[in-house]
């Protein structure tokens, strides 16, 4: 194969994989003048959301009835990062 060709073959489908890039940058907001990346806090938040919702499982009993209390409280703390995620930086 000649290498104009080959060029071509490999830069079509790699110019089809960056559609989803933006000039925009990615989401960041300042903090005290450094910018603070937006996935941060939306993690920080998600970790916040399990460990207030393990504390209000455990004085309401909730938390005994759990049979995967790790894996449960992960995803409650991933589905508010998410949630928290596309109401703020979402489309």
């Amino acid at each position: 194969m000649r290498p104009a060709r080959l060029r071509s073959c490999i830069s079509g489908p790699a110019f089809l994989m960056t559609g989803g890039c933006t000039l925009r940058g990615a989401p960041a907001f300042p903090i005290m003048g450094a910018y603070f990346p937006g996935w941060m806090a939306c993690a920080l938040i998600g970790v916040a959301t399990a460990v207030g919702l393990r504390v209000l499982f455990l004085l309401t009993g909730l938390d005994a009835l759990l049979n995967f209390r790790l894996f449960t409280y992960v995803a409650l703390g991933v589905i508010a990062a998410l949630t928290v995620w596309t109401l703020v930086f979402g489309p």
